[in-house]
């Protein structure tokens, strides 16, 4: 007879109810994954508008986004610069110095991939795309949250650095909630302060949010447009050269490069 049917029912019953299934890192992260692989499916295209906000200074953007690769991005106004990648190719439309560029091949796809992630990030808040987590150096705990009120925590460590990032995610649907970074003695913080839901997908986004560092708020980005599932044709992500322009064709090895 086991130890478990010795003990009284009212204990018995509280043991249980602490045993939550899932609640170990390794069945927790297998199914934080498999609910972020869930929740990236439902999100197939977004259009943004918004304004950061840095040290001082303001950028209006705005951003386009079409499953499974195609993007649009630009800052400022009235003069604009504009990127867009339709799968193929990569544009780049400067109306401040009337230079008008498309970039082909010249790197492998795995590059190729991180010159478009590092190009288009900044566009993108977090919180509209599920994180990149790697195969290895993962760990899952639950943990609440304010704006949960149940959360899990998904924390990065890279083997062979002291960086550690991790995810607070809104439980079961994964909303993104704030991210925390540290490396050595330096930390940093990104705050989800208000939130676009939408019943129909079952998710919310990130309306507004902060960046912390040092005790003290350092930069914000807020949209002022969101749209998820709209959509997007082809044609929207494909860019082409004014009249009275300067047009050059270089490859993504250099975009990568300067």
């Amino acid at each position: 007879m086991s130890a478990a049917r010795h003990l009284p029912l009212p204990l018995l019953l509280l043991v249980l109810a602490g045993c939550r299934r899932g609640d170990d890192s390794s069945t927790l992260l297998a199914d934080a994954r498999q609910r972020l692989a869930a929740r990236d499916g439902k999100l197939t295209s977004y259009a943004l508008a918004g304004t950061a906000r840095e040290a001082g200074q303001t950028m209006d953007f705005q951003f386009a986004y079409r499953a499974p690769q195609k993007m649009l991005g630009t800052l400022g106004t009235p003069a604009v610069r504009a990127f867009a990648w339709d799968g193929e190719h990569l544009f780049e439309r400067d109306d401040a110095a009337k230079k008008f560029r498309t970039y082909e091949g010249g790197v492998e796809p795995e590059e190729r991939a991180g010159v478009l992630t590092g190009l288009f990030a900044p566009f993108a808040p977090e919180g509209f795309r599920v994180p990149l987590l790697p195969g290895q150096g993962v760990s899952a705990r639950r943990t609440q949250h304010p704006k949960g009120p149940e959360a899990v925590e998904l924390t990065v460590k890279p083997g062979g650095t002291d960086v550690e990032v991790t995810y607070v995610l809104r439980w079961p649907a994964m909303d993104f909630l704030g991210k925390r970074t540290r490396s050595g003695a330096d930390t940093a913080e990104l705050r989800v302060e208000e939130e676009h839901c939408e019943q129909a997908l079952g998710l919310c986004v990130p309306r507004r949010l902060t960046q912390w560092g040092g005790g003290q708020q350092v930069a914000e980005t807020s949209l002022t447009r969101v749209e998820l599932n709209p959509a997007l044709p082809a044609e929207t992500f494909s860019l082409s050269a004014p009249g009275g322009y300067d047009v050059e064709t270089k490859t993504l090895a250099a975009l990568g490069g300067r």
